[in-house]
């Protein structure tokens, strides 16, 4: 079983998004959406939902019109396949290199690859740099960028928003938080000081670990959890900390993949 969680640059059109939710309605397990990052996060089951998201959003969208806090390198801007249950790291892989091949194919669009070959964050430095794309045109795409297609292990993207906290504050702590098993950046959202984060080792970051490490330097006005969590690590969380966590059963992947496969 193949996870694929799309991250589209689009975060502020009601009809857009309805258009691109409809794409994929057969195998869409969570969207979420933030305004000022200007960007949505699709969490999607298999191969085949991921092709015809990111179909629709190269037509529909032009990234030299988007303008949002996150950093992004096209309008399909992370395609990462995540192997859950029996499937092998070694599909995932085949996933992924089958993606960039078709996007190259199809839409004209040329893809990065991360996984073995590099991380997420060594294609936000060096893209277009020193680094260009492992699959496609040498060159962006005129409307729709470039496409990070990777392949990781689960993880969990979580933010957290300060309360009375300078943005020069929030870098400091992001400098101060960051770890192995924990990436971090800092952007202003909806007024406040937001610290955004990827826990890529939930063994050694879970979390609750992650939001009383940044309480230690600020206090937190809310946290938020970004598309799904493993029912692995919800389950090692004390129940009552998950309201103030935003966490919870209804926020798993198996929870979520129960209910799409019980829908079929």
């Amino acid at each position: 079983m193949l996870e694929c969680v799309v991250n589209i640059s689009e975060g502020q059109s009601p009809e857009t998004l309805a258009n691109l939710s409809a794409a994929v309605a057969a195998d869409l397990l969570d969207v979420h959406t933030d305004h000022d990052h200007h960007r949505s996060v699709f969490t999607l089951h298999g191969t085949h939902a991921p092709r015809h998201l990111a179909a629709c959003a190269v037509d529909l969208l032009n990234i030299h019109q988007h303008a949002g806090v996150h950093p992004r390198l096209g309008v399909v801007d992370v395609v990462p396949f995540v192997a859950l249950d029996n499937t092998t790291f070694d599909e995932a892989i085949d996933a992924r290199n089958a993606f960039a091949q078709w996007a190259a194919n199809e839409l004209g669009v040329p893809s990065f690859y991360y996984g073995p070959e590099r991380t997420l964050p060594d294609i936000r430095r060096t893209a277009w740099i020193s680094l260009f794309p492992d699959v496609g045109p040498r060159i962006a795409h005129p409307t729709a960028g470039a496409i990070c297609v990777g392949v990781r292990e689960v993880l969990v993207a979580y933010n957290i928003f300060l309360t009375d906290t300078t943005m020069k504050t929030a870098r400091e702590i992001v400098l101060n938080i960051r770890q192995p098993g924990l990436r971090a950046l800092s952007f202003l959202v909806d007024g406040h000081a937001q610290i955004s984060m990827n826990l890529t080792d939930l063994d050694a970051i879970n979390v609750d670990a992650a939001y009383d490490l940044v309480a230690q330097y600020s206090n937190i006005a809310r946290a938020e959890l970004v598309g799904l969590m493993p029912l692995s690590a919800l389950t090692k969380i004390e129940q009552g900390r998950w309201s103030q966590l935003d966490i919870g059963v209804d926020k798993t992947i198996e929870a979520r993949f129960d209910t799409l496969f019980k829908a079929q």
